[in-house]
């Protein structure tokens, strides 16, 4: 049998008890509790991936875990606040019990559209909500968009508020919006989205809410009946980075991390209108949706209104959530 001189060379070296030479190569590794499917993880695996590979003449190397293959929203957080995962990409609200101030961005029925929720992000207030992060171990590398929420239910089409009465509705786990759900008179639970699905199946709760896409791509569909666009919260995904792992990169990596991850962002934000409009045409055919009229969104977003006086001042602070309204009121 014919050896390759490289195996010559190898089997020469072990032979005469040398170590092998390092490789110079590196790995992060990116983890999410997205579906594959979904556009934030499209974007990951796609851009991010081959980006900072590119920038980096392939010595930097990343794994992506989507669909929460090392662990749900709660556990891909620690870890990245631990140092034992370097990046992960998430909702928001599970980095609220960390950094209550993201809890600002959080407000019921405050942004009339994408537009307006990313420029408040991408200004000002999202300057100061990364302060924070930071103070807490985390690097923000940016905010990619979930998107309007909107409920689903196994109990009956939701046209008002009065049809939210009593309904069990699986929440993240942000006071805010537990609060703005208890305000609308429904009874709210907190639970971890891995174990959303199997809920749902089992009757354990009788709705959740999420963007379309989340909607379709975790397949809520299969489980849930009735589709109401209630658009109560724009939610957002945040880009985290374990200080601590990053910081043992080289500059030069840290920037080409950065710099792809901008790319990413970018293009998941387009991906989003486009993906959003796909899912709720895939929705419409497996389930029974309804629109909700100004009206009766009108006298949600009174009931809830309240819950920033009474909840996000408290946990956020009174000066960013002030600074969020006079955003959204900029023409």
């Amino acid at each position: 049998m014919k050896f390759h001189p490289l195996r010559r060379l190898v089997s020469a070296l072990l032979l005469a008890g040398c170590a092998l030479p390092a490789l110079a190569q590196q790995k992060l590794q990116i983890a999410g509790n997205f579906a594959t499917e979904h556009p934030s993880s499209i974007a990951v695996e796609q851009v991010f991936k081959k980006e900072v590979a590119r920038l980096t003449n392939g010595q930097l190397q990343v794994d992506v875990f989507p669909a929460m293959q090392l662990g749900g929203a709660k556990e891909n957080v620690d870890a990245v606040r631990s140092g034992t995962l370097a990046l992960t990409w998430v909702g928001a609200a599970y980095l609220s019990r960390i950094v209550p101030e993201l809890e600002a961005v959080a407000l019921p029925f405050v942004f009339p559209n994408r537009e307006v929720a990313l420029r408040v992000i991408d200004g000002p207030v999202g300057d100061a909500i990364e302060k924070k992060l930071q103070d807490k171990g985390f690097t923000s590398l940016g905010w990619m968009e979930l998107g309007m929420r909107h409920v689903t239910n196994s109990r009956g089409p939701i046209n008002t508020m009065a049809d939210l009465k009593g309904l069990k509705l699986r929440l993240q786990p942000s006071e805010t919006h537990l609060a703005s759900f208890r305000a609308l008179g429904a009874n709210p639970v907190a639970m971890d989205v891995k174990e959303l699905y199997s809920a749902l199946e089992q009757k354990v709760v009788d709705a959740q809410e999420n963007p379309y896409t989340v909607i379709s791509a975790s397949r809520y569909g299969e489980v849930q009946k009735y589709l109401s666009n209630t658009g109560h919260f724009f939610d957002f995904i945040a880009v985290i980075g374990s200080k601590k792992a990053l910081e043992q990169l080289k500059p030069e990596y840290q920037k080409a991390v950065r710099e792809a991850m901008a790319t990413t962002v970018a293009y998941q934000r387009k991906l989003a209108i486009e993906s959003e409009a796909k899912a709720l045409a895939d929705l419409k055919t497996k389930m029974t949706y309804t629109e909700i009229s100004p009206a009766a969104r009108e006298a949600m977003r009174k009931a809830a209104a309240p819950v920033i006086d009474e909840v996000v001042k408290k946990r956020a602070g009174a000066a960013l959530v002030d600074q969020v309204l006079a955003e959204v009121a900029k023409p």
